[in-house]
């Protein structure tokens, strides 16, 4: 760990957190390091008693979001401008390292009913955020290594929290999240967008009502060519995302992940059980950092680093002997693809490579009239209320917006989470766990069931708006 961040966690008192301890100072795990290796087989075996059941949990109804923001970089802007358009909701307060990132943020909501107050310049002004009055939801949009210490500081300051993916990087932190969330009941959602896209809410709505049969193998992955703009300058902060890339495994399972665990209701009526994972040697990293090196000499702290495999694949295997496959490559010139495959014992569902395609029988994809058909029989509730608004005010093609507007109808009536603290933490742990696979020769490691056995009573995701729907949107 950096003598940076070792500092940064001691000023903010959260070096001292106990419930996960040493894990959260440790860092990224790293295939070339024994103890965080150590430490991830001894996590995964975790015994946890369950304090209170985040899974169906209604928190009291707020008329109006008051929302705090943490994050103006990649995503963070984006983020504010959506929740703007949202009504009933209180843009509070807005928050950066860098000063010039809010004030970029803060100019574009000039004119706007929000006049949010601005924290920035120090790397503890997050915490002052979180400890404010006026704040119901802390929304963290930052670096990976910063999701967890923030997301448990908010919730202890009595805020629900939406962080972006992973929620976490370790093991340690996934047990931290839970239980934090446990204690506080305060809600922990992961902002897992994908499962807001239309096709993965198409196939969601199909399998509640039984189209697909039993489900029995889903895939998903994360292939998405991010070579250019990890090695850029003018990419992420610090190059941190690029840093990430050092450790060997699964990194960034959520988005092909998401979707299938909650088509075949894991954590609500199945879990995972095991899994195993396998990298490929990396062809394209570590060439890339030496070719910059040669012209650049900032590249040269990069030119001797050791990058994950271009492509990793996990595979796993369910309670009830159902089993999901997937995959990630950052690296390889390749078109971009979350797979996203159902298959059951009626019909399986592929969206990529696209076009997106359905089929019934081993003869087969039903033809275009007949997709069309289905959709128009399967598209959910939420899709034919607020799809076309989506995609007019975007985010992903308008599956970022549905995610924010599901997250606040949800919030203003009292309902459920989509994703609750044990999706962030089981979605969010394949990639230690993968790492330690990775390290072992594709050894198997159990999965740690953050629900405590739970997942057997659980009632799974109602993506119908009962209950809900009644908040409206802005131009």
């Amino acid at each position: 760990m950096s003598t940076n961040r070792r500092e940064f966690l001691k000023r903010t008192g959260l070096a001292g957190l106990s419930v996960a301890g040493a894990g959260l100072v440790s860092g990224c795990a790293t295939s070339n390091n024994p103890s965080n290796l150590d430490q991830i087989r001894v996590a995964s075996q975790k015994q946890h008693r369950q304090q209170f059941n985040m899974s169906g949990y209604a928190a009291p109804k707020l008329d109006t979001v008051r929302i705090g923001f943490i994050g103006l970089g990649m995503r963070g802007p984006g983020a504010v401008s959506r929740m703007s358009h949202i009504a009933n909701v209180d843009i509070k307060t807005l928050c950066d390292l860098r000063p010039e990132q809010v004030e970029a943020v803060q100019q574009k909501l000039a004119g706007s009913s929000h006049q949010p107050a601005t924290y920035s310049g120090s790397e503890e002004a997050w915490k002052a955020l979180c400890e404010r009055e006026d704040i119901d939801l802390v929304y963290i949009a930052t670096p990976w290594h910063l999701h967890t210490p923030m997301a448990v500081y908010a919730m202890e300051q009595g805020k629900h929290v939406a962080v972006e993916v992973p929620a976490a990087t370790t093991l340690e932190e996934c047990w931290q999240l839970v239980e934090t969330s446990e204690r506080t009941r305060k809600h922990c959602m992961m902002l897992e967008n994908c499962c807001y896209d239309f096709f993965e809410l198409l196939t969601l709505n199909m399998a509640r009502q039984g189209f697909f049969g039993d489900i029995v193998h889903g895939e998903g992955a994360y292939i998405h060519n991010l070579v250019d703009l990890n090695f850029s300058k003018d990419g992420y902060q610090d190059m941190w995302r690029l840093k990430e890339n050092t450790r060997n495994g699964n990194l960034y399972p959520t988005h092909g992940l998401g979707p299938i665990c909650q088509v075949m209701n894991i954590n609500r009526g199945d879990q995972m059980d095991y899994l195993v994972s396998v990298s490929s040697n990396d062809f394209t990293m570590e060439d890339t950092a030496r070719e910059l090196a040669a012209k650049d000499s900032f590249y040269n702290q990069f030119a001797t680093n050791s990058y994950r495999g271009n492509m990793n694949t996990t595979t796993i295997r369910t309670k009830k002997g159902r089993t999901i496959m997937v995959q990630h490559d950052v690296s390889s010139p390749r078109p971009y693809s979350r797979i996203h495959l159902v298959s059951g014992t009626k019909a399986t569902a592929r969206k990529w490579p696209s076009p997106a395609r359905i089929a019934t029988s081993h003869e087969g994809w039903v033809s275009a009239e007949e997709l069309k058909a289905l959709e128009e029989k399967y598209t959910p509730e939420i899709t034919r209320k607020l799809g076309n608004m989506a995609k007019q005010i975007g985010g992903h093609g308008g599956m970022d917006f549905l995610m924010d507007w599901r997250l606040i109808d949800i919030l203003r009536n009292g309902l459920p989470l989509d994703q609750d603290v044990y999706d962030a933490a089981l979605w969010s742990a394949v990639a230690p766990l993968s790492e330690w696979s990775v390290a072992n020769r594709s050894t198997s490691i159990d999965v740690p069931d953050f629900t405590s056995g739970a997942w057997e009573g659980n009632t799974p995701v109602d993506i119908s708006l009962r209950g809900g729907g009644t908040t409206t949107v802005k131009a």
